[in-house]
């Protein structure tokens, strides 16, 4: 993401923002809500003048418009955001105009800031200095490719040759050079996971074969394979030393960290009005909520609060599993300084 800060005052004012990938997309969805004024160059079917009896058809031109946001929507699968509502600023002024923000496409939000929006201005700026981290499952006869996005793992591709038992080592070198294959266009850094020696001999492969893609590689253990694979990859911290400002990995650390507490009836709280209290008393140190929660007024109430005692507020993503147990809870939940009753 790149941003400029055109004009601010008392955290009210105006941050020219442009989406360089699919991420930065998912974070627009939280930073553009429903009454904020959002400035974008579009098309707009606009009418000439013409002497003729019968009226041409409306020709569609690049027109700037301000936009006094209704509705946003996240499709991911297209890769676009929907920005709908009214035009304040512009041609057809009241009109209603739907914005497809995509990657490559610039807008200016005009609103009142809030620190948790600023932070996450600040991630995907930061985020924007890497390249795309890339995990590939390995075990026999199997391999699956994920891409790491801010809101989760995103599937790529399975590469399967023979059977998943009892493969020979010729089989093996053609699951290793399919999913070579497959990872060429990886340009960030690459996690090998899997149980067993299958996932070293790929590493081995790797850097024999693709020494530039090894320089950028790590091979990991893990008990599962697939999906549950990445989530042990980022549970034990190995993102964390190749982009050192993943926020999966943090996500991940915190929620494991609520759930220990839960079950060993240690200091922490979930649930609004639980939540609420232990800022009250001053016992929160860690506020998570969820990214659903953001557009809840009860819930911003509860950030501002924590906000003002200094609690760190981290907000996490639905569309990952830590972000679903914590919705699970009741959307927000808090690590303590100590048990309150």
């Amino acid at each position: 993401m790149k941003a400029e800060v055109r004009e601010m005052k008392k955290r009210f004012g105006e941050i020219r923002l442009f989406p360089e990938t699919l991420d930065d997309i998912w974070h627009l969805s939280h930073l553009v809500g429903p009454g904020d004024l959002v400035f974008a160059t579009t098309f707009r079917s606009v009418e000439a003048a013409t002497d003729k009896l019968r009226p041409e058809k409306a020709e569609k031109r690049p027109v700037r418009l301000g936009i006094r946001v209704e509705k946003v929507e996240f499709h991911q699968h297209t890769n676009r955001l929907r920005i709908g509502g009214t035009i304040e600023s512009g041609v057809d002024v009241t009109a209603h105009h739907t914005l497809n923000v995509e990657i490559g496409f610039e807008i200016s939000v005009v609103k009142q800031w809030r620190p948790v929006d600023c932070e996450r201005i600040r991630r995907a700026v930061d985020a924007s200095a890497y390249g795309v981290v890339h995990v590939v499952s390995v075990e026999e006869g199997e391999a699956q490719v994920y891409r790491l996005r801010q809101f989760g793992p995103e599937w790529v591709t399975t590469v399967t040759v023979g059977s998943s038992k009892g493969a020979d080592a010729g089989t093996r070198s053609v699951l290793f050079e399919k999913t070579l294959e497959a990872l060429a266009a990886v340009t960030g850094p690459l996690v090998v996971a899997g149980p067993g020696f299958v996932k070293d001999e790929f590493a081995n492969y790797v850097k024999a074969r693709a020494p530039d893609l090894a320089e950028r590689m790590v091979a990991v253990e893990t008990r599962r394979i697939g999906r549950g694979a990445v989530q042990e990859v980022i549970g034990q911290g190995i993102l964390e030393r190749l982009l050192g400002d993943l926020h999966l990995a943090r996500e991940v650390r915190m929620m494991d960290e609520v759930l220990h507490r839960i079950a060993t009836e240690g200091a922490v709280a979930y649930g609004i009005d639980e939540v609420r209290k232990a800022i009250a008393y001053g016992a929160a140190e860690t506020v998570l909520v969820s990214d659903t929660l953001l557009r809840d007024e009860e819930a911003m109430g509860v950030i501002e609060q924590a906000e003002q005692v200094n609690a760190t507020v981290v907000v996490m993503s639905t569309e990952f599993e830590p972000g679903e147990r914590l919705a699970a809870l009741g959307g927000a939940a808090a690590l303590l300084r100590y048990r309150i009753e």
